[in-house]
């Protein structure tokens, strides 16, 4: 296989990035489990859920912009280190504490995942890495892997979860649900310190020299890294100004998307088969380890896609049809089967617009901007997603929470018409880059 082959041609850098990856993004899996059923547990209604999601993405917002932007010069390693540290701090309070503001507070600043996706500086830096330390022609592949690490270890915190809560309740090792659920936080604390220990390894070359790219030849640094958008001078303090004229096309389209995705979270999706099917702890691991198993299968796949039509038009060959399975999952409320099957169909199309969308980003914004305008990206995705959470809770209040299924989906296919009315015409000119 052509991804594993790059795989082990790679540096050990980019190993423990996706290693990094693995462990965050299966600490996120552990925590989307328990987290709407440990708050209701605790006597939080669905709209202050709905309010403590939201918050939670407009802290990380904030948080995430400070340390992106200046993540190349205060060092990614640096930033990345607090970051898991955070993490573990996050995971000590939420195992003992029940006061809704202080778990708000280290939700936060601890980078506690609503949603069990991305959320914080650590994807946007772990990308920009990859870009420098990664040639173009290798980029697909190696983004696909990482894509396939995160998803797996989101898959294996899910199941692994709801084995845990099931057997701490049968087996009557803790009292209350309330207990059990809190050893879920202890775990994530120590999944996080285990994160720690892959940032401290990472060498001097994970760091973007500030001065290497001024003092490369000028046609050496075109014939190795032309994007397609190209800046007769680059700006030390900011952006240059074609880099700010794509961004600000990508922000239009990432944020409609992220928008549409924030009405229904992973966690309130829990809270859906939860509430509607009465599935047990084990049951609902079950569920989303399927889901997130067919969705790390079908990001491998995804680089071959991006290669054979280009990035544009391979996200859209598969998210519109992402978000018609993601409409029709309340329309089987009363058929079980059904309905996971749409929800498994959505996950089998939803992940391979991942890799699509980095080559793009990649490709179209000059290395030396790539960290900030992938952080900004990133940021605005999460402050979009931060404003569905808010009327998710008071339509779930309402007994209608379904609805939220329709309103996700909707967003994302208006965001992928967008995309292609802006973009559609750079799949050739990428082409040949990554196809070289």
């Amino acid at each position: 296989m052509e991804s594993w082959r790059v795989l082990k041609a790679s540096r050990l850098d980019i190993k423990l990035c996706l290693a990094s990856a693995f462990l965050r993004l299966a600490s996120y899996g552990l925590t989307n489990q328990v987290l709407t059923l440990f708050l209701n547990e605790i006597g939080i209604s669905e709209r202050e859920m709905g309010w403590f999601m939201s918050l939670t993405l407009v802290g990380d917002v904030c948080i995430s912009y400070l340390l992106t932007w200046h993540a190349d010069s205060w060092g990614r390693r640096r930033v990345l280190t607090y970051g898991a540290v955070m993490m573990v701090l996050s995971g000590i309070v939420f195992s003992w504490s029940e006061n809704f503001y202080v778990l708000l507070i280290f939700a936060i600043f601890g980078v506690i995942s609503p949603s069990s996706d991305e959320v914080g500086p650590f994807k946007s830096i772990e990308e920009s890495m990859i870009a420098h330390l990664t040639p173009h022609n290798q980029r697909p592949e190696i983004y696909a892997v990482h894509s396939l690490v995160s998803t797996l270890g989101s898959a294996l915190g899910s199941v692994f979860c709801g084995w845990l809560v099931q057997a701490l309740q049968e087996h009557k090792i803790l009292e209350t649900n309330v207990q059990c659920y809190k050893a879920v936080f202890v775990l994530y604390a120590l999944l996080a310190f285990g994160k720690l220990l892959t940032i401290v390894f990472l060498s001097d070359d994970a760091e973007l020299d500030a001065h290497q790219l001024e003092q490369q030849d000028p046609q050496q640094a075109l014939d190795e890294t032309t994007p397609l958008v190209e800046t007769a001078t680059r700006k030390i303090a900011g952006l240059a100004p074609e880099t700010r004229s794509v961004m600000f096309k990508l922000l239009i389209i990432f944020m409609l998307d992220s928008f549409g995705y924030g009405f229904m979270t992973s966690a309130w999706t829990v809270f859906y088969y939860s509430v509607v099917f009465h599935l047990s702890s084990m049951a609902l691991g079950a569920l989303f380890f399927v889901a997130k198993i067919v969705m790390a299968l079908s990001s491998l796949p995804s680089s071959s896609v991006a290669r054979m039509f280009g990035p544009v038009k391979a996200t859209l060959l598969v998210q519109v049809p992402s978000a018609i399975f993601f409409m029709l999952i309340p329309f089987a409320e009363g058929h079980l089967s059904l309905s996971i099957l749409f929800f498994n169909l959505y996950n089998l199309t939803m992940a391979m617009d991942v890799t699509p969308r980095q080559i793009l980003l990649t490709n179209i914004i000059k290395p030396g901007d790539l960290t900030r305008v992938m952080g900004i990206v990133n940021i605005g995705k999460t402050f979009a997603r931060c404003i569905g959470p808010i009327f998710t809770g008071i339509l779930a209040d309402k007994g209608l929470l379904w609805a939220c299924y329709l309103i996700s989906g909707g967003f994302v296919i208006l965001a992928d018409l967008v995309l292609a009315v802006l973009f559609i015409g750079v799949d050739s000119h990428i082409l040949k880059t990554t196809n070289a």
